[in-house]
C-alpha cells in the first residue's frame, strides 16, 4: 500500500465503500457523541470507535485540543473485523500528523499522543494524573527537565514539527521533548542542566537565583524563536520538574501564566509564573466586583491614568520604587519625577513613595488594564 497516498483513499479501496469525515469543535463534538453514541465519556484519540445508537459506527480520525475529525459507518455495513482494521488502518496512518514526504516519524507521533493525553486530562480537571509507562518508554520524562510553554501568533515560518524540534535542539545543544499541545502551542521539556551549567565560574556572591537562570533562557528562546522560526509569540517557563509526575500540572499553570501576562501586561512576550502573584490573585476576582472598585476609585481622579503618569508609575515599580533609578530609566532629571510624584499626591492623595499607597496604585493600574473603564 503506498504510504504517501491519503488516508482516505486507502480506506476507501480497502473497504469499497465511500468516507465522508466530519469535523467539530471539542464542545459541540460532546454534544453530537451524547445524542448519537451509546457511550462517549472518554476522550477521542486517533483510531478509537464508538457504537452509534442505532447501529453503526463512529470512528475518529484524529483529535486535538481544539476539534474532532470523524467519520461514520452504517448499520451492517462492514463486518466486526472490518471494523477492527479500520482503527488498526487509522492508529497507524496516523491522518493529519504527516511531514510532506508522507511519512510521520515514530518520535513525533508519539509525543503528538502524549500531548493529546495531556490535554484530555487537562479538560477533565485532572491535573495531578500521572503519565501512562506508554508515553515513557525511553525513561526521559523520568529525569529533571525545564518546562517551556511556547504560543504562536502566527502559523510558522518553517515546515513545522521537524524545523521546530531541530532549532531547539541548537539552541539548547541538547535534545529536547517537543509535546504539540492546541493549535500553535507547544510544552518543551529542555534539559535539567540548563539551571546548572549556568552558574559555573561564578564566585559565590555573584551567582544567580535559579529564577533568574530561567528568565534569561527565556529571553533567549524567544528571541531565536521570534527571528528563525515563528515570529510573533509568548513564552513561559517554569522551575524544573519531573515530567513523569508533574507535567500535566506545569502545563496548567504555564497556560495560565502566559493568559494572564497577555491580560496584565499587553506587549511583553516572556511570562514567569512567579512574577505574577498579584495578577493570580486579581484574575480570580468576580469581573463585576472588578468593575466596582474601580468605579470607586476613579471618583478620586483620572490622573493616575493620564500616558505619562501610567508609564511614569509603571517604570518606578519595575525600579522597585528607587526614584534614582527610575529618573534614569526614563531619561528624565530625578526633580522632574518628584515634581510628578507630588503632583499625583496632591491630585488623588495617594503618596507612592509610601509603602501602602504603593501596593494601592499597583492594584489600581493593573484593574485599569482588564476593566479598561475611564
Amino acid at each position: 500500500m503506498n504510504a504517501i497516498m491519503p488516508w482516505k483513499t486507502q480506506l476507501e479501496q480497502v473497504l469499497e465503500l465511500p468516507i465522508e469525515s466530519r469535523i467539530l469543535a471539542r464542545t459541540a463534538w460532546r454534544e453530537d457523541m451524547a445524542q448519537a453514541a451509546e457511550e462517549h465519556g472518554e476522550a477521542p484519540r486517533t483510531g478509537q470507535r464508538f457504537a452509534l445508537r442505532g447501529g453503526g459506527a463512529r470512528f475518529v480520525v484524529r483529535a486535538d485540543g481544539r476539534q474532532v475529525e470523524f467519520f461514520d459507518v452504517g448499520k451492517d455495513k462492514l463486518t466486526d473485523k472490518e471494523l477492527r482494521l479500520v482503527s488498526w488502518m487509522l492508529e497507524h496512518l496516523k491522518p493529519g500528523k504527516q511531514h510532506a514526504n508522507g511519512a510521520a516519524t515514530e518520535l513525533e507521533d508519539s509525543h503528538t499522543a502524549l500531548g493529546e493525553w495531556i490535554q484530555a486530562q487537562l479538560e477533565e480537571g485532572k491535573t495531578k494524573a500521572f503519565i501512562p509507562e506508554e508515553y515513557n518508554r525511553d525513561g526521559r520524562l523520568y529525569q529533571e527537565m525545564v518546562p517551556f510553554l511556547l504560543v504562536s501568533e502566527q502559523e510558522a515560518k518553517g515546515s513545522g514539527y521537524g524545523e521546530l524540534e531541530k532549532l531547539l535542539k541548537s539552541f539548547f545543544e541538547e535534545d529536547v521533548v517537543l509535546i504539540p499541545l492546541q493549535e500553535k502551542e507547544w510544552l518543551i521539556l529542555g534539559p535539567g542542566a540548563l539551571v546548572h551549567d549556568e552558574a559555573d565560574g561564578r564566585a559565590d556572591d555573584e551567582e544567580e537565583s535559579v529564577e533568574e537562570q530561567l528568565a534569561g533562557i527565556c529571553y533567549g528562546l524567544h528571541d531565536m524563536l521570534a527571528s528563525e522560526w515563528i515570529g510573533e509569540c509568548h513564552v513561559a517557563v517554569g522551575l524544573p520538574i519531573r515530567p513523569n509526575e508533574s507535567a500535566v500540572e506545569t502545563t496548567s499553570v504555564l497556560r495560565e501564566t502566559i493568559m494572564l501576562g497577555r491580560k496584565f501586561h499587553m506587549g511583553e512576550n516572556i511570562h514567569l509564573p512567579w512574577m505574577i502573584h498579584l495578577e493570580r490573585l486579581l484574575g480570580s476576582i468576580p469581573e463585576a466586583q472588578r468593575i466596582r472598585y474601580m468605579e470607586q476609585m476613579l471618583s478620586r481622579s483620572d490622573v493616575l491614568f493620564e500616558p505619562e503618569i501610567m508609564t511614569t508609575l509603571e517604570t518606578y515599580f519595575n525600579m522597585n520604587c528607587n526614584v534614582s533609578d527610575t529618573a534614569k530609566k526614563l531619561f528624565i532629571h530625578r526633580n522632574t519625577l518628584l515634581y510628578r510624584l507630588d503632583k499625583l499626591k496632591q491630585d488623588t492623595g495617594l503618596d507612592v513613595r509610601l509603602f501602602r499607597d504603593a501596593v494601592l496604585v499597583k492594584l489600581i493600574l493593573l484593574l485599569y488594564k482588564v476593566t479598561k473603564r475611564k
